[in-house]
């Protein structure tokens, strides 16, 4: 019985560049000499690269986008609410929460008191209102109630004018900070930092004009909102109603750690027994991205599946090829072998022979990946990029088909007795 031996032989380098060199030539002319042929086995391979590829591209640039806005909330923040924030769906036990009381500001003030981990609390809320000025008016305005320290927690940038002052804030002063797309709209050819709107059918002072940012993948945007103190906002809008708490970090201190400070202070100003569930939740970034951690590696399996199914007719393809090219090649193999080359020789010419045609038709789905993502991104708002990352796992795995599927007949090519094969005259 005959032992294969093709990997207990080291072989010099002058020989492995000659093997790639011949199977680099062997490859060429047999995308040259059978063009339609070898078009259509490749096919599959180029398309199923091109369906894996794209998927991953289209989902990391939506996922990178996604977390980039999620992240602008702030890694180290927590949010006291009454509704805790899950992706459910149907499953969500909402008749668990809609009694709860919503968060209220002698709850910031108690808290501000009895935490230690906290650098600074913002108490928020919202109402959608139509802004006027004049004869211009923007209807659906979300005018956010915001405490004095919600600068310092929820970060933004101003574009002109200037933020409350403390005293503002305390005394509820009728002064509000207009987004740039509103301000555009009820000032199109003046500065709007000094003038007056009217809201609640009350006027108020503008001094600021946040800076023009455009909307995030949820389709938010602080251009079209607007600022006011919470405690001119107390007068006219509901505070039982859609509040929030937003606690941010002291430097060095971890989410964990203060959301066990929030959770024990938030207990004990509730008075809620020692047995007694929580009736407030604290909801932080990190279960938006659990989430679609989750969402995303559903579509990465959706992503090999569609691709798979491309990438096996290729693998089929590519082994249809090899195994004409054996056939066509029997009586050279036998000339080769009679002249000394070894079975691995024979063997690895065919195996990288079969690599190269199968990386070939991977580059060819890689570049139209390239360009879809160069026609979406300069014709649209979303920037799709292929990636180093998604660029080595597309030739990997084209490299990898053609591994696989052209074993088979480089095996047959290498056992083949070279009298039978000079003796072929195919």
């Amino acid at each position: 019985m005959r032992t294969f031996d093709c990997f207990k032989i080291v072989l010099p380098m002058p020989i492995y560049f000659r093997l790639l060199s011949e199977s680099f030539r062997f490859a060429v002319s047999a995308l040259l000499v059978n063009k339609v042929r070898t078009f259509l086995s490749l096919l599959g391979i180029t398309i199923g690269i091109f369906s894996i590829i794209a998927v991953f591209s289209v989902f990391d640039s939506l996922e990178n986008s996604i977390r980039s806005n999620i992240n602008s909330l702030g890694s180290n923040v927590l949010f006291i609410q009454k509704w805790p924030w899950a992706m459910g769906g149907a499953n969500y036990p909402w008749w668990k929460y809609w009694q709860r009381p919503e968060a209220s500001l002698r709850e910031l003030d108690e808290l501000e008191k009895r935490t230690q981990t906290v650098e600074a609390f913002a108490f928020m809320t919202a109402d959608n209102k139509s802004v006027s000025a004049g004869s211009a008016t923007v209807e659906n305005v979300q005018v956010n109630a915001v405490s004095h320290d919600y600068a310092m927690v929820m970060p933004f940038d101003l574009g002109s004018g200037r933020y409350f002052t403390a005293q503002e804030s305390a005394s509820g002063r009728a002064v509000i900070i207009l987004g740039a797309e509103v301000a555009e709209n009820l000032f199109p050819n003046s500065d709007p930092v000094g003038q007056n709107v009217k809201v609640f059918g009350l006027k108020l002072d503008v001094i600021g004009v946040l800076k023009k940012e455009g909307q995030n993948m949820f389709g938010n945007s602080n251009d079209e909102s607007a600022l006011i103190p919470v405690q001119f906002g107390r007068n006219v809008i509901d505070l039982r109603n859609g509040t929030s708490i937003v606690a941010k970090a002291k430097p060095g201190i971890n989410n964990d750690e203060m959301k066990d400070d929030l959770l024990g202070a938030m207990r004990a100003i509730r008075k809620l027994k020692p047995a007694a569930e929580d009736n407030f939740a604290i909801n932080e970034i990190d279960l938006i991205n659990k989430s679609f951690d989750q969402l995303f590696s559903v579509i990465a399996i959706v992503g090999w599946v569609i691709g798979g199914f491309s990438l096996l007719v290729g693998g089929f393809g590519i082994a249809n090829i090899m195994f004409v090219s054996v056939k066509e090649r029997t009586n050279q193999i036998g000339i080769q072998k009679s002249l000394g080359a070894k079975n691995y020789f024979v063997l690895l010419q065919f195996l990288f022979e079969a690599v190269f045609l199968a990386i070939m038709g991977g580059i060819v789905g890689l570049m139209i990946v390239m360009i879809l993502g160069v026609v979406v991104s300069n014709t649209t708002s979303f920037a799709l990029t292929l990636s180093l990352k998604n660029i080595l796992l597309g030739i990997s795995v084209s490299g990898f088909i053609g591994l696989v599927s052209g074993f088979l007949p480089a095996w047959a090519a290498s056992r083949l007795d070279p009298v039978e094969a000079m003796r072929s005259n195919f």
